[in-house]
């Protein structure tokens, strides 16, 4: 038992890298925006349509990835994934070369088909891999550390790429950073297709066979929650989303004229806040109730929003922020902004909490759940789309009263929503 633990090093440490590129991939889509407006000349709304199409395809892809992870197990559903994701980020490597917006978006879109498939896989793998219990939730932790270390990163790495010149940027600039996710997806196949994976018995038992007149959606809480999944994922990218362009732009689009490279470090601090809360989410987890939590961070989500919108963008602050030599500097930037930026430490832990209390009571109709909360994922791209939209008609700040709402609801949903109310149903 001790070699075969040993045997699984490898794999386990993959999963960690994939669950990393979920994050690394995504996050290129927030750069990729600031690029695309320079380069074809496009609103807001535009810009946010690369992560839309990225999250979008959660929506198409959520439920066939579960039933590839069933039919044809871990290991080769990761390996699909893996591909798809070469072939998603070599699209946009194209549209550069093709200088096209269309082909961006639609190497945006398959992307997001590799990252729902890689999201359906790593988190019962790594399960798996660590033999459940704590060792598995331990491992799931690691890599969700490690998803939010790329997310720091990308912004940075791409907004050093650009450099100053940000009115003359083009998706080419951006080439090392679509080489090195290519590269890590081609090392990641050929090490993942030569190493053992152990696959789970699929026991399909009669009772699983039997059509039930429930499902998920029978349970209240349960649909609550997935409208919170969608609303807190499209919070968790919008919050950030938005800050680069504002930051970027001219005075003529409402923007700052801050130059890319201390926006990118602010955006990265941003996913490095996330990282700190998720560490230290994981440390209090055993002690803390999903419930209590929740309600903290929705509450100081709220109030970091709203002191945000009213505090005057002449009031500025000097903020250390992550930049691309992986070190810490001082930035000086709108307190406003500062306070968009704090909302990290909130969006951290939020999808485990969600997640853990809109299960909690299902039974047998769980993993139906998990499937439908992957569809839901969507959100990350639809609410940014409303923002956007909201942003061009007003201003960048006014659009933060679209993240408001959604934190109020994540607050209505921490307090009331949450609660069990459909009891009577069987989940044996």
């Amino acid at each position: 038992m001790i070699q075969e633990k040993k045997n699984y090093t490898l794999p386990i440490l993959m999963m960690i890298l994939l669950f990393g590129m979920i994050s690394f991939v995504t996050g290129l889509q927030n750069p990729m925006g600031v690029i695309v407006k320079s380069q074809f000349g496009a609103s807001n709304f535009m810009a946010s349509l690369g992560y839309a199409a990225n999250f979008i395809a959660y929506a198409f892809m959520g439920i066939p990835a579960g039933i590839l992870l069933q039919r044809i197990g871990y290991k080769k559903t990761a390996l699909a994934a893996i591909i798809v994701g070469f072939i998603g980020v070599g699209i946009q490597y194209v549209s550069g070369i093709a200088g096209s917006f269309v082909i961006y978006l639609i190497g945006a879109f398959v992307a997001g088909f590799s990252m729902c498939m890689l999201n359906t896989v790593v988190n019962p793998m790594l399960n798996t891999l660590g033999g459940g219990g704590n060792k598995g939730n331990q491992l799931i932790q690691v890599g969700g550390s490690f998803n939010s270390l790329n997310a720091t990163i990308v912004p940075v790495l791409v907004g050093y790429l650009i450099g100053s010149n940000v009115e003359a940027a083009t998706i080419q600039d951006a080439n090392p950073a679509l080489f090195l996710a290519m590269g890590i997806f081609a090392l990641a196949f050929i090490v993942l297709s030569m190493v053992r994976i152990p696959e789970p018995r699929q026991m399909v038992s009669e009772k699983a066979a039997e059509k039930s007149e429930h499902s998920a959606l029978s349970f209240r809480h349960f649909v609550l929650g997935a409208i919170a999944i969608f609303l807190y994922v499209g919070v968790e990218v919008g919050i950030q989303m938005f800050i680069n362009p504002f930051m970027t732009g001219s005075a003529a689009e409402g923007g700052l004229g801050i130059n890319t490279t201390t926006a990118g470090s602010v955006v990265g601090t941003y996913w490095f806040l996330m990282l700190v809360g998720r560490l230290v989410g994981a440390s209090i987890g055993a002690k803390v109730s999903s419930k209590t939590m929740l309600i903290f961070v929705s509450i100081l989500g709220i109030i970091l929003t709203l002191v945000a919108i009213f505090t005057p963008i002449s009031y500025t602050v000097k903020m250390p922020v992550f930049q691309s030599d992986i070190s810490f500097g001082m930035a000086e930037i709108p307190m406003s902004i500062m306070f968009l930026v704090l909302c990290g430490l909130c969006t951290s832990v939020m999808w485990g909490g969600i997640f853990n209390l809109a299960v909690e009571g299902l039974g047998k109709y769980t993993e139906a759940a998990s499937g439908i909360f992957m569809v839901m994922v969507c959100g990350g791209g639809l609410l940014p789309l409303l923002q956007g939209l909201v942003a061009d008609i007003s201003s960048y700040m006014t659009s933060y009263w679209v993240i408001f709402g959604a934190l109020v609801y994540l607050l209505y949903y921490a307090l009331i929503g949450s609660k069990n109310v459909n009891k009577d149903i069987p989940v044996e």
